[in-house]
């Protein structure tokens, strides 16, 4: 029982309001232990009738707050609230069934009794006082069968274990002495049931969290939709009455680059890197038409072989036209190159194009940044900007080898 309230305390959870229910729930059940640790010292200190009784009364109080206990924490797990349910107006009526008996049976000797050299005893009626008990458990399996379809698998398993459990443990109670089966019971299916509800949330948690990346990254690709589209048609506008030949090969290049940028938004998973790696030419196509004679590419991709999140390369070759294209300079050379290490896949995409100061090393473009979160997200990806060897920029993609 100690064990099961250190863990609820120490153990990191999603669900704030089930660790503090766990917390409370071990309490209870760590102070209803230490009555019936009080109960056994007293039970051989002569002259200690008294204070046995007010140890027997705490026990059986304190174990009888976790029924009610259960039944809000099932109610909360099918979403209901207790306060208007009728399972919890039932399980109250029988727990108030049982007080009153505990509260007269210390008056008679009907169900239990001490005697004045400490010795317990059982009356008659003993079997009566653990009635409204096992009928709560009862109530709570029939609750529990109507609300499966509410709960995961995992759940209907930890609730019947703990409404089982003790309720066997009761009824051995009703006929054997001389343990505490009821505490040993609950003990045991309450640190079942709190291990299974913890896996379970953080099942639920990290589900949560996949499909809140997935949203993200969905949001991140919609903001990389290419701003040159517009520059594109208007080029593309020009190009029918100066040169209508090559204004169709930029029309086809532009369209395989829209339909292979759209596809890309609609993905929510990886995709293979030939995917990314043709829609790149294909957009590299379009740029070069309309910036003749003032870019040129090299294609050093021998590895191709891994998965990425989609819009990954795009982006960063259209970053790299974008800062480092300048029709009053120099020609600008870009080269993407693939290789496989130790670390993974890695992709550099390097230019000749002017590089960037210090303080770009603080702002980023927006672009770089979400692939940045992208592949974080994804697939534990990392990219990274640095200087290049002669002047310009370069940008280190690297993809972690996955095991399929």
């Amino acid at each position: 029982m100690v064990m099961g309230l250190g863990l609820a305390i120490l153990t990191p959870a999603p669900d704030a309001w089930s660790r503090r229910y766990f917390v409370v729930f071990f309490s209870v059940l760590v102070l209803a232990t230490g009555a019936v640790l009080s109960d056994q010292i007293f039970g051989m200190m002569p002259g200690r009738a008294a204070e046995e009784k007010l140890s027997i009364y705490l026990e059986s109080l304190l174990a009888s707050v976790l029924l009610p206990m259960l039944t809000v924490y099932l109610l909360r797990s099918c979403g209901e609230d207790a306060r208007h349910s009728v399972l919890m107006f039932v399980t109250l009526a029988l727990w108030l069934c049982y007080f009153i008996l505990l509260n007269v049976t210390q008056f008679t000797r009907f169900i239990y009794y001490i005697t004045p050299d400490n010795k317990y005893y059982r009356g008659p009626w003993y079997p009566l006082l653990l009635a409204p008990p096992i009928a709560i458990m009862a109530v709570n399996l029939v609750g529990l069968i109507r609300r499966r379809r509410k709960l995961s698998r995992r759940q209907k398993a930890a609730f019947l274990i703990y409404m089982v459990v003790p309720m066997a443990a009761m009824l051995v109670q009703s006929v054997v002495y001389g343990m505490y089966f009821i505490g040993i019971g609950m003990a045991v299916a309450a640190l079942f049931m709190y291990a299974m509800m913890l896996t379970d949330q953080l099942d639920r948690y990290a589900a949560q969290q996949r499909e809140i990346a997935r949203q993200r990254a969905s949001i991140m690709v919609l903001q990389m939709r290419p701003h040159f589209i517009y520059n594109t048609m208007t080029s593309i506008y020009y190009l029918c009455a100066q040169d209508p030949e090559k204004a169709q090969q930029v029309t086809l290049d532009f369209t395989s680059y829209l339909r292979k940028n759209f596809t890309a938004i609609a993905r929510e998973d990886t995709i293979p890197f030939e995917e990314e790696l043709e829609h790149t030419r294909a957009y590299l196509a379009v740029e070069q038409v309309r910036f003749e004679g003032g870019l040129f590419v090299r294609f050093d991709t021998p590895h191709t072989r891994f998965r990425l999140p989609p819009l990954t390369l795009q982006p960063v070759v259209e970053n790299a036209v974008k800062h480092g294209l300048d029709p009053e300079l120099e020609p600008l050379r870009i080269t993407i190159s693939t290789r496989l290490t130790a670390r993974g896949s890695e992709i550099v995409v390097e230019d000749s194009g002017p590089g960037f100061g210090p303080a770009d090393r603080d702002a980023p473009s927006v672009a770089l940044a979400n692939i940045r979160e992208r592949l974080k997200l994804m697939c534990r990806g990392t990219l990274t900007v640095e200087a290049g060897e002669n002047g310009g920029t370069r940008v280190r993609i690297l993809v972690p080898e996955t095991k399929e």
